[in-house]
């Protein structure tokens, strides 16, 4: 059997970057969070600045809760 000869090189594991925390580190006070929402076609997305993400909503409205929740203690 041939040895490969034309493989694809994988970055080392430090060059790739850590997924973020949706939740934050622990004890983090939510105070100071700034949501703000979006809309993308017929989807509306909430978003805060410390990388939180909700799903894709049709409802504004519930888009609008999802980062009221967030924003909550």
């Amino acid at each position: 059997m041939d040895p490969h000869t034309e493989a694809t090189l994988v970055p080392p594991l430090a060059a790739v970057p850590l997924p973020r925390d949706p939740v934050g580190p622990v004890g983090q006070d939510p105070v100071g969070h700034s949501t703000s929402t979006s809309d993308r076609g017929s989807f509306s997305l909430a978003a805060c600045t410390c990388g939180w993400r909700g799903p894709a909503r049709r409802s504004r409205d519930l888009a609008r809760k999802d980062a009221a929740r967030h924003s909550s203690p």
